[in-house]
């Protein structure tokens, strides 16, 4: 299961390290893709097909359906690490998300994220954590 939060910065090649515990989550092969609130995210390759089959099963019909593929499927790209633990981040994802010089690693289950420091900074204050949790416990998950 992908856990915790580290931070850390990118060279001037657009090579990012990523945690040794992220990297044994992820495994050998993973997908990194655009994700919502201007985050990328990472997903292990078992994690990331089962993501895919689900996104294929929409039907093709519906605009939102294609829309939602175009977001996830047309920014992505499957990569592994290089021998130091590094991945080089695509200019396009890059840019989406803001990511300047530092990033920040955020597990969160099956999946990883990467934020700009900054983004990060901003979204992670948690002021309505308490409202959340309360509005999560409607559906039936209690904390």
């Amino acid at each position: 299961m992908l856990t915790g939060e580290y931070s850390h910065s990118i060279d001037n090649k657009s090579r990012l390290i990523i945690p040794a515990k992220i990297r044994e989550e992820l495994g050998d092969k993973f997908a990194i893709t655009k994700g919502l609130d201007g985050c990328l995210l990472m997903y292990p390759k078992d994690e990331w097909e089962s993501f895919v089959m689900k996104l294929q099963s929409l039907p093709a019909s519906r605009k939102d359906t294609r829309e939602i593929k175009r977001f996830y499927l047309g920014g992505a790209y499957e990569t592994d690490f290089d021998k130091q633990g590094r991945i080089q981040l695509p200019a396009n994802l890059m840019k989406y998300a803001g990511i300047e010089n530092e990033a920040v690693f955020v597990g969160v289950g099956n999946h990883a994220e990467i934020w700009s420091s900054h983004k990060w900074q901003e979204s992670s204050q948690f002021d309505n954590i308490e409202d959340l949790a309360e509005k999560i416990s409607e559906l039936g998950l209690n904390f």
